[in-house]
């Protein structure tokens, strides 16, 4: 089976995130010596919207091309939880690099949510055979405002400020977690 133009701008989206990790670990490690290379910070920051401008063209791509598949429907999200969870790790971390740094909870909000999506996911699939995920308003506000936070800290905007958009970021994961797991409910429950 070949690969769709959507799926290949999908797999240089997964092929980023690696290129975004290295980039975030090299300037960190350059504030060691005497001078930091700033060039590494925004190289990761422009690695890191481009993963997400990539993720709006492949989403477009296989729509205008009916090239939506099996195949992208797994490794988009794929790619969108590789790049975030993975700047989550990282920013997690006491650096001198990078401040502020993101609080536990939220990490573990995040993570949370996600993990419960992929074994509600997995449960209903094991039960019904198939899943159906409806796009949410909140999914998509949660992946923005999960983005805003790492933004936030990539460019070094105020520490003072920064409760807000991970406040934000927290609500819509919450919503949005409480919004997937009735839909997951009410599809178990068309089951019986």
């Amino acid at each position: 089976m070949a690969l769709t133009l959507a799926n290949r701008i999908t797999v240089i989206r997964l092929l980023l995130v690696p290129l975004f990790i290295l980039l975030i670990l090299y300037y960190d490690t350059s504030f060691g010596h005497a001078k930091p290379v700033e060039l590494l910070r925004w190289f990761a920051t422009g690695v890191f919207l481009l993963v997400f401008f990539l993720d709006a063209v492949d989403g477009h791509v296989a729509r205008s091309r009916c090239e939506v598949s099996k195949l992208g429907t797994v490794l988009d999200p794929l790619a969108d939880k590789a790049m975030l969870l993975s700047a989550l790790f990282l920013f997690m971390r006491s650096s001198l690099a990078f401040t502020p740094i993101l609080p536990l909870w939220f990490v573990l909000l995040v993570i949370s949510r996600d993990a419960m999506l992929i074994v509600g996911g997995l449960i209903i699939q094991s039960l019904m055979g198939n899943v159906t995920v409806r796009a949410r308003l909140s999914g998509k506000a949660t992946t923005f405002f999960q983005m805003l936070v790492i933004i936030w800290i990539l460019i070094g905007l105020p520490e003072r400020l920064f409760l807000w958009p991970v406040g934000c970021a927290a609500f819509f994961t919450v919503l949005s977690a409480t919004q997937y797991l009735f839909d997951g409910v009410r599809q178990l429950d068309k089951a019986k």
